[in-house]
């Protein structure tokens, strides 16, 4: 597979790119942070997104998505990481669409409807420790009935506390590492026993707390077989980790732009710093990894979209790249532009914060080489 896009996907990024550009720039997450807002993103926006399609291109054409994939999930997610755009896409349209795929016809039919329309945001709650470790599931869920009673926490839950629907990863077997006896569970907002608190993030987005508290769910409400949910969580965890590469890919592609056009007028000694030969050579290196961690992603993206077997380790290289080269570009870019980087006067220090929060998410470029030497063996 060629490692550019195709003509259908280059007129996507031509719709989408002026879209965010003019209604959700970094101007949109600033007001929202300086409104303290507590939802986190934009209903409107989110609205917007609907009606251009973009909620629906990982759902098939015969739910009435757009039957696309996550190459095109990609583009988008890049254009939001170059804006910096708050929005539910990756966590609901990438990660619970995904999940849904697993689920019942009558699961699927109550939601995907209203995410196409921009009325329901979805989010996968697994995380229950500081640091990303999907194996690690605690939260119990005791038969009780024709249902299930669920008891435990979940952190750093994306939009957890606004969500419309989550789905939960809970133990019904085993013990906390095993993969075995993990169920997949979609619980309703409003259920009762269900708290969540708001946390801001580095980088002002929000994540929450949740607390189940014996949280009553059906039979009905199983994504999948008891006890096998590992097998559809790791599929959703691969989709969200290849969305959130396109969005750092996003991230530090924008902020290498920034950075060269500062080099391009920022003056030193009488001279642009930008015909300093030490600082070009910093510029080139910093093209080159984006380079290759944008190619790392498209193949990851590529593979995820055919099946084929070696997506997950493809996936597991992007995420590792697309983190080390946005980090790269990040604090190039704070330190070429000077201790005034990290100042709202300029939007560079905004790319550093959302680049931090993105790495850590769905696992960082430590957690992915240990996996990856581990498959291999060492």
């Amino acid at each position: 597979m060629p490692l550019f896009h195709t003509e259908d996907q280059a007129m996507l990024a031509d719709t989408v790119r002026p879209f965010l550009a003019e209604q959700a720039p970094v101007s949109h997450m600033r007001a929202l942070r300086d409104a303290d807002d507590r939802t986190g993103f934009s209903p409107e926006l989110w609205k917007r997104f609907a009606e251009l399609g973009l909620n629906g291109v990982l759902i098939d054409e015969a739910d009435g998505g757009l039957g696309l994939g996550h190459v095109e999930a990609g583009i988008v997610l890049e254009e939001i990481g170059r804006n910096l755009t708050p929005s539910p896409f990756l966590a609901t349209a990438v990660g619970a669409v995904t999940m849904l795929k697993a689920g019942s016809t009558a699961q699927r039919d109550a939601w995907l409807p209203p995410i196409l329309a921009g009325e329901a945001v979805g989010v996968l709650a697994v995380d229950e420790t500081a640091r990303h470790r999907p194996e690690r599931i605690a939260l119990q869920a005791h038969r009780v009935g024709n249902g299930f009673r669920l008891i435990g926490e979940k952190r750093f839950v994306t939009y957890g506390h606004v969500a419309d629907f989550l789905i939960v990863a809970a133990r019904t077997a085993g013990s906390c590492d095993e993969e075995l006896g993990v169920t997949l569970f979609l619980v309703e907002r409003n259920v009762a026993n269900l708290t969540a608190e708001a946390d801001r993030l580095t980088d002002a987005s929000l994540a929450a707390r949740l607390k189940f508290d014996g949280v009553e769910v059906l039979q009905e409400s199983i994504i999948g077989e008891i006890d096998c949910g590992f097998r559809s969580l790791t599929k959703t965890l691969s989709s969200l980790r290849a969305g959130a590469s396109a969005e750092m890919v996003g991230v530090g592609s924008a902020a290498l732009e920034m950075t060269v056009g500062y080099l391009r007028q920022r003056k030193q000694f009488g001279r642009l710093i930008g015909s300093f030969q030490a600082l070009q050579h910093r510029a080139a290196h910093l093209y080159a990894e984006m380079e290759v961690a944008r190619a790392c992603v498209l193949k990851a993206e590529q593979l995820l979209d055919c099946g084929d077997a070696g997506a997950e380790q493809a996936v597991m290289v992007a995420k590792a790249m697309s983190g080390m080269a946005s980090a790269l570009a990040v604090q190039e870019g704070i330190q070429m532009h000077g201790g005034i980087g990290m100042t709202d006067e300029y939007d560079i220090g905004f790319y550093m914060k959302r680049q931090r929060v993105l790495a850590e998410l769905f696992g960082d470029a430590d957690y992915h080489a240990n996996r990856l030497a581990t498959l291999a063996g060492y």
